[in-house]
């Protein structure tokens, strides 16, 4: 009985362990997906810190169930080959830009001051490689417009 209570303790050990290991590695990965991305407007170049969404569950969470995002930061969603998206704001708190990118990298769409918790879909309007979520009233301030240019590692020169 003894020797069973301590295989099962040192094995209760063991699992907390590797769950507390596998959480550290989740948490270093997701800071390892942050990368610079710039975008060059007419008001000058402006430096952002995003989260890439690169998979089908990373796109599909997005900026869900987040209370605030800071400013200079943002979420590059990633669909690897121009199509036309549609973005939506379900679960999502916060208002925000949404800066739809060709793969050359050109600001094809802008939508501002998105609504909250709206199932709404939002459209490209033409086919685009990545789509930049920012807090709203970003692209306003720094005078952002279709044309204007986004370098990123996954845009073509």
């Amino acid at each position: 009985m003894h020797r069973t209570i301590v295989a099962l303790s040192a094995f209760s050990g063991l699992l907390t362990l590797a769950l507390l290991v596998w959480v550290g590695t989740v948490g270093r990965t997701a800071a390892a997906e942050t990368q610079i991305l710039e975008i060059a407007s007419k008001s000058g170049v402006h430096v952002f810190a995003v989260e890439m969404a690169a998979t089908d569950a990373d796109r599909s969470r997005g900026l869900m169930f987040r209370k605030s995002l800071p400013s200079g930061h943002g979420m590059l969603f990633d669909f690897k080959q121009d199509q036309v998206v549609g973005m939506w704001m379900r679960n999502t708190y916060i208002s925000l830009d949404m800066i739809f990118i060709r793969s050359d990298g050109t600001i094809a769409r802008i939508a501002q001051n998105t609504e909250p918790l709206s199932e709404r879909v939002i459209s490209s309007g033409v086919p685009v490689r990545a789509v930049l979520e920012m807090i709203a009233g970003t692209a306003r301030r720094l005078g952002l417009a279709p044309g204007d240019r986004v370098a990123h590692q996954m845009f073509r020169r």
